[in-house]
């Protein structure tokens, strides 16, 4: 999210990583859920829950009212709100404080520079509340090793929020462990008490359960892939190129484009678009690269379209047609944008939020500039088979040593973070004060100085409303953005254990943990197809047999989770 946009809290959340934010999306209805598997390892349960045990433990879902929005959510998309913003028509949707005037200390990711704690911003949204919230932010480039120092000491804060991409090794059982059981606050009717809360998609709350109970305040994303093949539709239509629908028509296009000595290639690293166009299991999270096929389990690096994938986008590299600055390691690449900008390279493969945030941020210095997305294309020239990703990604948990009253008070705080955009608490928690921290100029909220510095990364990291697009300077774009949604969604299914939120036993987390070096390898040249089948055959030996059969038995005992 640019400073100067509105949007949804979905995607503010994460959009402080360049590399993974996403824009979440809303999925209503849940679906079935596996029951507890037995197991060792951690001293926990390890496995997921499901059917009769997950009803009894999800909270009753009821849709909110409050706001309409312009574009109705299809096939799993956000909702889109495309109409100018005008302050005095912001909806209410906490009547009355819930918070009871208590502390709350929370420790959180956060990117950037923290401001200081007695901020207006911060006393604007605790008088809001009603509670004393006391930010402990971390940096969030670091966190994993913070998160695992708290959570293994005694000093755990009353608040800890975790990222899924910081839910490994002995994290999930810490989880367990460290953090109270929401459900006696949450579950069935219960969470009506807090209609923000209520209005949470319930697959979100699904992912929301860990060791047989209600322990995440979930963040809704997306069940989409959210990686668009971004183009410079300018320089497109200026030259005559033609998007491409298959493989091969890529390639053809690259090699046409590019001219090193014009100082331009046709695009960046296409990993991510390639595993999208060649079907392979997608998703970040390990449950999500299997899936039951004719009767057998099998992982995604074990198919022959994961393979195809990295060897197509080695040949792009070995072309020529990608741009120099993705040939370095992650480590060592400079931020891609100016590059596109400029035109260096015409198409990129990007998070879905950056559409919107490429177009706003040449808009006023370059007219002509326009970026658009590519639909997906199926490798062959059909149409793609894509997977749905997981419906939540980051929660924030209580402590287990929390009382009643400090319980109460986080949901206080959750009910409002996870107000709806169009209402006067969503425009609280992501833009602050009017005249302080904003203004509304042409029906856009614009933050000053004083907003950029304050309203960024600590209440939205809570909770959040179900998944909207709202772009008011861009109307166009928001459009876009959701119908893009709505078109993949058309093809796109769930794996067998899509919305599960489980623990593998500890002896096999590491064991998928160097495959994307090893791809990102391949890809440049520094290794070969053979090395990665070399390294599957290795993978099966050492564990992944073994781990089939543990995924496996929670299919045999309790079904699959897509429906």
């Amino acid at each position: 999210m640019t400073p100067n946009s509105a949007t949804s809290s979905g995607p503010s959340r994460r959009s402080f990583l360049a590399s993974t934010a996403v824009a979440a999306a809303a999925v209503t209805g849940g679906v079935p859920l596996l029951s507890a598997c037995g197991g060792s390892d951690s001293g926990s349960r390890e496995g997921t829950t499901s059917g009769k045990d997950a009803k009894k433990i999800l909270p009753a879902y009821v849709a909110s009212n409050v706001v309409k929005p312009d574009i109705p959510s299809k096939n799993g998309s956000s909702m889109g709100f495309t109409a100018k913003l005008d302050g005095g028509a912001l909806k209410t949707s906490v009547a009355k404080k819930l918070g009871k005037g208590g502390k709350v200390t929370i420790m959180s990711p956060f990117w950037g520079s923290p401001p200081k704690g007695d901020n207006p911003y911060y006393r604007s949204m605790n008088d809001l509340i009603g509670v004393d919230v006391q930010w402990r932010n971390q940096d969030g480039n670091t966190y994993d090793q913070k998160l695992g120092a708290v959570l293994a000491s005694s000093d755990v804060p009353d608040v800890v929020v975790i990222p899924g991409w910081n839910m490994m090794g002995k994290i999930p059982s810490a989880i367990i462990s460290k953090f109270a059981d929401l459900g006696p606050y949450l579950s069935g009717d219960k969470v009506k008490e807090y209609p923000n809360l209520a209005a949470i998609p319930s697959d979100a709350w699904q992912r929301s359960i860990f060791g047989g109970k209600l322990m995440g305040l979930p963040q809704p994303a997306p069940s989409l892939q959210t990686i668009v093949p971004l183009y410079r539709q300018d320089i497109f239509d200026k030259e005559g190129y033609e998007v491409p629908r298959s493989a091969e028509e890529f390639m053809a296009l690259c090699k046409e484009i590019t001219n090193p000595r014009a100082k331009r290639w046709a695009c960046g690293d296409m990993k991510w678009t390639a595993f999208n166009t060649f079907g392979v299991l997608g998703g970040g999270e390990k449950p999500l690269w299997w899936n039951l096929v004719d009767g057998k389990l099998i992982n995604r690096i074990e198919t022959p379209e994961y393979l195809e994938a990295i060897e197509w986008t080695r040949k792009l590299f070995a072309a020529g047609v990608v741009h120099p600055n993705f040939k370095l390691g992650k480590s060592q690449i400079a931020d891609p944008a100016p590059k596109f900008a400029a035109g260096e390279f015409l198409i990129w493969d990007n998070n879905i939020v950056h559409w919107y945030g490429q177009q706003a941020s040449q808009a006023t210095q370059n007219p002509d500039f326009k970026v658009w997305g590519m639909d997906i294309w199926g490798h062959d020239g059909g149409d793609p088979t894509l997977y749905a990703a997981n419906p939540a990604g980051i929660f924030a948990f209580v402590s287990k040593k929390a009382s009643e009253s400090v319980i109460r008070d986080v949901l206080a705080v959750a009910n409002v973070t996870a107000a709806p955009y169009g209402t006067k608490e969503w425009m609280m928690t992501n833009y602050g004060v009017e005249g302080t921290h904003y203004t509304i100029k042409d029906g856009v909220p614009v933050k000053n100085d004083q907003g950029n510095n304050e309203v960024m990364n600590a209440y939205v990291m809570v909770a959040s409303p179900a998944a909207t697009t709202a772009h008011p300077d861009l109307p166009d774009y928001t459009k876009a953005m959701v119908e893009w949604e709505q078109r993949m969604g058309g093809f796109t299914k769930k794996s067998s254990f899509w919305g599960l939120q489980i623990t593998e036993p500890s002896r096999y987390t590491n064991l998928s943990n160097d495959f994307e070096q090893l791809e990102d390898d391949i890809i440049r040249g520094h290794k070969k197809i053979s090395d990665m089948q070399q390294a599957v055959a290795d993978w099966k030996s050492k564990g992944g047999d073994k781990l089939r059969d543990w995924y496996k038995k929670l299919l045999d005992e309790n079904g699959s989770a897509a429906s």
